[in-house]
């Protein structure tokens, strides 16, 4: 499967944005579906996961109550909305595809695709 990630920008703090993730393939709803972040200098970082056709998700405690993360399998789509955004949010932001296992792993190397990601920048 193939990712391409967009939505990102600049926002104030207290914004929000929508980041999209477009997927190739006709068996959309066969893979559990991750967003990433990457700040400068630091480690990709879980922000939340959805299973492939139950919609049961998984957040980082960071993102709690503020992103939400969708899909849509007619469109091959996942989203993720981001409100109140914090300038410690600022990264790139990537879509991660991986087999449905039953499990929403918050785990980098569990998941085998990868988008080029989107840059979100949030100002104080």
């Amino acid at each position: 499967v193939q990712l391409q990630a967009s939505g990102g920008g600049l926002v104030q703090a207290g914004g929000s944005l929508r980041l999209s993730c477009a997927a190739s393939g006709r068996t959309f709803s066969s893979y559990t579906m991750g967003w990433f972040r990457q700040a400068p200098g630091k480690e990709r970082e879980f922000v939340a996961a959805i299973s492939g056709s139950s919609g049961r998700t998984n957040y980082a405690d960071s993102v709690k109550g503020r992103f939400t993360i969708s899909r849509d399998n007619a469109k091959n789509m996942v989203y993720l909305q981001m409100n109140s955004l914090r300038p410690e949010d600022t990264a790139v932001y990537h879509c991660a595809a991986r087999l449905n296992t039953g499990w929403l792993t918050n785990r980098p190397n569990d998941y085998a695709y990868w988008g080029q990601g989107t840059q979100v920048t949030v100002s104080s």
